[in-house]
């Protein structure tokens, strides 16, 4: 699914649902380059009754442990990339030796607090954490006063060069955390990015975690180092068409490799600032994470 398709897709899922309204959507679908046509016909073709409540996931081993404690919003740091300055929240580990070095990819909202957020949870859980404002060329996410900003911008931007900014964070986690193994997660258009890294052949990952990113359309994972956790959601239809393919190539490509569904809840599930967020799911999830880079980051 090209990165675009899956921009516009987002908005016309958030209509479905009920987060925009028609006027907003169909605001931001031309921001995406749509003509009134066609995104007015996308929007039709949009389910229009209320979704379910997502439903409890049982636990696959008992209920999920608490939260690790957290060490606070990450804090915003600058940093050179490959074509200027890249803003970023990073948060160190709590304490003692690192386990490990973690880039976290936000989605199509960009660096907003949740993601803050993350990386000191992240950080509390004993790794270095950084997240890069993929925005940064436009002064950063919290420079946008317009929501609808932040993902027509990315629909702009070349994927070569999100990339590009994506390593250069890598190269700050390793002048941060020196020899420490290198882990992604991503979430959304992150977790897209995510899958676009691995089919890069990023060779500095040990461990990757796609969270219901979209899939690229002829995934090939030949030169993929990393052990890969993919996270998707049951209700998610429109993401979880490309999981087969995801999968058939992590087998091809003899990938260490795990695809993880969480029955019942819907695409960002994890964002606990969202409307689709599920605590118990997350909470599972978060678990699961953070095991995946224990045993592959250590």
């Amino acid at each position: 699914m090209a990165l675009r398709d899956y921009l516009v897709g987002e908005v016309a899922e958030d209509y479905a649902d009920g987060v925009l309204t028609r006027r907003e959507a169909l605001r931001r679908l031309a921001l995406l380059g749509l003509g009134a046509t066609a995104a007015s016909a996308l929007l039709a073709a949009c389910a229009t009754e209320p979704a379910a409540p997502p439903a409890s996931v049982p636990g696959p081993t008992g209920d999920p442990p608490g939260r690790p404690q957290s060490v606070g919003p990450g804090q915003e740091i600058r940093f050179a990339g490959p074509a200027g300055e890249l803003i970023g929240a990073w948060a160190a580990p709590a304490s003692g030796r690192p386990l490990g070095a973690l880039l976290v990819i936000h989605e199509n909202r960009g660096l907003t607090d949740h993601f803050s957020d993350l990386v000191g949870r992240l950080a509390g859980a004993g790794y270095g954490a950084l997240c890069v404002d993929l925005l940064s060329a436009r002064g950063g996410t919290a420079a946008l006063t317009d929501p609808a900003q932040a993902p027509t911008a990315l629909a702009d931007a070349p994927v070569d060069g999100v990339l590009a900014d994506l390593r250069a964070g890598i190269d700050e986690l390793g002048r941060r955390v020196p020899g420490g193994k290198v882990g992604v997660v991503g979430f959304c258009f992150g977790g897209g990015m995510t899958w676009q890294l691995l089919q890069a052949g990023e060779p500095r990952l040990a461990a990757a975690i796609p969270f219901y990113g979209p899939v690229p359309e002829q995934p090939d994972f030949r030169g993929v180092t990393a052990a890969v956790l993919a996270m998707f959601a049951g209700l998610d239809d429109r993401v979880n068409a490309g999981r087969e393919r995801a999968e058939a190539a992590l087998r091809a490509a003899g990938v260490t490799y795990w695809i993880r569904t969480f029955e019942g809840v819907d695409h960002a599930f994890f964002n606990d600032t969202g409307p689709r967020y599920n605590a118990r799911a997350a909470e599972q999830a978060y678990a699961e994470v953070l095991d995946w880079f224990g045993r592959h980051l250590a």
